[in-house]
C-alpha cells in the first residue's frame, strides 16, 4: 500500500492583511508552509507528497521552503487552479499510477498535525474508504435568520467541525472530483464531495491545537503552541 499527501497551498491570505501569502509567513524559525510539509516528509507511512501552489510560485517554493524541509525529495510541486477544489483535482491528477492507494488531502497552512493522527487516518481510509479529522462542538449553537434574530438552538451533541487531513482510497477521491467537475460543483470541502456521490465518510477525533491559519490571532496562537510544544 502506498500512501500519497496533497498539500493545498493556494491562498491569498487576505484575512490576514500581509502583503505576503499567508502559508509564506514565518512561525517560529521558519514558513507555515515548510512545518506543514515536514510533518509529512517524515513520516514514514506517507510516501510522496503533491504540494499544490500557485503557478508563479514554483521557484520561490524550490528555493525558500523545500530547501528548509527534511526528506524534501519526497515532494512533488504542482501548480494548482483558481479554488481550492481545482487544486485538488491537480494533485490528483499528479499523482502516478501506483503512488496513491490512500490519498491524505491537506490545508498547507495546519503546521500542527500529529503523527498519530496520520496513522489513524491512513488505517480508517484503508478499512472504510473515507475519513476525517473532526472535533466536537463545545458551544452552544444558535441558527440566525438575516436579521440576526436566533430561530433555533441546534443540539452540539451531533456537530463536529471538520479539519484536515482528510483521508481516501484513490478510487473513492477521484470519482467523487469526478462527477463534480462534470457536474460543475463546488464543494465546502473534499469530504462533502464524497457524500454527494453516497460514500460514507467517517470521522476521527482531531485536536483543538490543529488550527489553520488565516488571521493575525491564528499565527499569535500558532506561536504560543510552538512554544509550549517545543
Amino acid at each position: 500500500m502506498t500512501v500519497s499527501v496533497i498539500i493545498v497551498a493556494g491562498g491569498r491570505g487576505v484575512r490576514m492583511g500581509e502583503p505576503v501569502r499567508k502559508q509564506y509567513l514565518f512561525l517560529h524559525d521558519r514558513p507555515i508552509l515548510c512545518h506543514t510539509v515536514q510533518a509529512f516528509t517524515t513520516n514514514e507511512l506517507c510516501d510522496h507528497v503533491i504540494l499544490v501552489i500557485p503557478p508563479d510560485d514554483i521557484e520561490f517554493c524550490k528555493t525558500k521552503i523545500l530547501s528548509r524541509v527534511d526528506h524534501a525529495e519526497k515532494v512533488k510541486m504542482v501548480p494548482g487552479g483558481a479554488e481550492r477544489q481545482n487544486s485538488v483535482f491537480c494533485g490528483l491528477e499528479a499523482i502516478e499510477e501506483g503512488q496513491g492507494d490512500i490519498v491524505l488531502i491537506h490545508d498547507g497552512v495546519r503546521p500542527f498535525v500529529r503523527e498519530s493522527q496520520i496513522r489513524d487516518l491512513i488505517s480508517c481510509a484503508k478499512k472504510n474508504g473515507a475519513c476525517i479529522l473532526g472535533i466536537s462542538a463545545l458551544d452552544t449553537l444558535k441558527k440566525v435568520d438575516k436579521q440576526g434574530r436566533i430561530c433555533q438552538t441546534v443540539d452540539r451533541g451531533e456537530i463536529y467541525f471538520a479539519q484536515t487531513p482528510q483521508a481516501f482510497q484513490y478510487g473513492v477521491i477521484k470519482k467523487a472530483h469526478d462527477m463534480a467537475r462534470r457536474q460543475n460543483f463546488m464543494g465546502t470541502d473534499d469530504a462533502y464531495l464524497v457524500e454527494q456521490i453516497g460514500h460514507e465518510v467517517f470521522v476521527i477525533n482531531g485536536t483543538r491545537d490543529n488550527i489553520k491559519i488565516t488571521t493575525q490571532e491564528d499565527l499569535r496562537l500558532a506561536e504560543a503552541i510552538i512554544t509550549l510544544t517545543r
